[in-house]
């Protein structure tokens, strides 16, 4: 029998489904059984208020109710500009949620600091695995947390970041 042959399938619609939620009915939010955590974000500048900026930005623009954890650090541990590994491990642990956590920076030396914990990892108590994303800070945030949030794993997160980079405005 080929395909001319076989009866016709009913079709409708997929608002008439039985599985299709009641027009009466809100929308059931989805949330997210225990234990099935995402990867989490760090966003490093030598800012804490462009830091925290970017965060929400991303956060944001992932439109979720439940969006991926994002950290945020910025300043060194005496108020100042800069960077500090004792800041980005902290916010590395508080996004921890056992699937990875992504880490984006925005200068050079903000670079070299998250460069340098990451190759002593075990002695700064960095949760496993750590990567960091070679991504533009704005751009890449704003990927990485829309991927984590949608339920990337690490190296999707990572792929999402790192692909803005290759993303021209002209």
């Amino acid at each position: 029998m080929n395909r001319r042959d076989a009866p016709e399938a009913d079709v409708i619609p997929i608002s008439n489904a039985p599985s299709a939620p009641h027009p009466e009915t809100p929308a059931a939010r989805s949330t997210r059984p225990a234990g099935h955590g995402r990867v989490g974000v760090v966003l490093v500048s030598h800012s804490e208020e462009l830091a925290a900026a970017t965060g929400a930005l991303a956060v944001a623009l992932a439109q979720s109710e439940d969006p991926a954890p994002v950290a945020t650090t910025g300043g060194s541990l005496s108020d100042g500009p800069g960077t500090s590994a004792v800041l980005i491990a902290a916010a590395a642990r508080r996004v921890d949620q056992g699937h990875g956590v992504a880490v984006l920076s925005d200068l050079g030396t903000a670079v070299s600091t998250v460069r340098a914990l990451l190759a002593e990892a075990d002695e700064h108590g960095l949760p496993f695995p750590v990567r960091f994303a070679d991504a533009p800070f704005v751009e890449g945030a704003v990927a990485a947390v829309a991927t984590a949030t949608a339920g990337g794993d690490l190296s999707a997160v990572l792929d999402a970041a790192e692909e803005m980079y290759r993303q021209h405005k002209l």
